[in-house]
């Protein structure tokens, strides 16, 4: 049997001309005011105009693809789909099926789940695989996966070793509206998982968990925002600031732009020595592990 992979991701615009194409599929439909769009624009712009996480997400796929290949020469197709570009994720269930896949394992590139993030990428695409005749399995988190947590663990302790003594790790994902807490999710219970092993395996003396890139909508978001600790800590005399980003795998505009600009900016016109750990990206050890986690499904 032929076994389909769809690898998820977020999705990105691919050049000027899309971002607006793609901001108002972030909008659910509702195309951003010439304000919204200005500002977005600018975001990329500051990172030379150039869109990484395409590049970024495309390395990742041929990773996990060739491991699989060597895992079992010929027994999976491996394709992309994206939630708020091309292609899409129905774009992509409806490719493996073509293909010959009678049934479709899902990753979504985020090791944390959330009903508002990886679920949703999740329940479409079951509906697509559904209208397919196939069945597509997802699976849901891998927040404490041996290789990622390794790869955090190495890249903390890096990055550390670039800063004073005494410094601060602080862990990071994208922050959600707040109601999530309400329903019993489990997306913040399982960063504060990630950043509680990755502490301990590195024998942190100082860490604590905060949130990002918050959605700019009147509702409240999980916090505290990165922004406001970096303020906090320096004010209370922190000797420097790591932010291992933990809950993202590649560099795109939320850590290209919201860290490496914005965030040290910040820590910089505050004299708050600052730094990031690196992205997993195409990480060879994490790829191969998520290849054997969808085999092993």
């Amino acid at each position: 049997m032929t076994v389909g992979v769809l690898v998820m991701a977020y999705g990105t615009p691919l050049d000027h001309d899309d971002i607006e194409t793609y901001y108002t599929d972030i909008r659910r439909g509702r195309p951003p005011t010439a304000a919204q769009l200005a500002a977005l624009t600018s975001r990329y712009d500051a990172l030379g105009g150039t869109f990484p996480l395409r590049a970024a997400t495309e390395q990742q796929v041929a990773a996990i693809h060739a491991e699989l290949e060597h895992l079992a020469p010929g027994g999976f197709s491996v394709t992309l789909g994206t939630k708020h570009s091309v292609p899409s994720i129905e774009d992509g269930v409806r490719e493996l099926v073509s293909g010959g896949a009678e049934r479709v394992v899902g990753l979504v590139l985020a090791p944390h789940y959330s009903r508002f993030s990886v679920g949703e990428y999740a329940d479409r695409a079951a509906k697509a695989g559904a209208e397919a005749g196939v069945r597509v399995d997802t699976i849901e988190d891998w927040h404490r996966l041996p290789a990622y947590i390794e790869f955090l663990d190495r890249a903390v302790r890096e990055t550390l070793a670039t800063l004073p003594l005494e410094s601060e790790v602080v862990f990071t994902a994208h922050s959600l509206p707040q109601r999530i807490l309400d329903a019993g999710d489990p997306y913040p219970g399982q960063l504060a998982e990630t950043a509680a092993t990755v502490a301990g395996r590195a024998a942190l003396q100082r860490w604590s968990v905060a949130w990002q890139s918050a959605g700019r909508t009147p509702e409240p978001w999980l916090g505290p925002d990165i922004l406001d600790v970096i303020s906090d800590r320096a004010a209370a005399g922190v000797h420097g600031l790591v932010v291992c980003a933990c809950g993202f795998v590649a560099d795109h505009l939320e850590v290209a732009y919201d860290l490496d600009i914005e965030a040290k900016a910040l820590a910089d016109s505050l004299a708050l020595p600052f730094a990031r750990t690196s992205s997993v990206g195409a990480d060879p050890a994490v790829m191969t592990a998520l290849a054997a986690l969808v085999a092993a499904r």
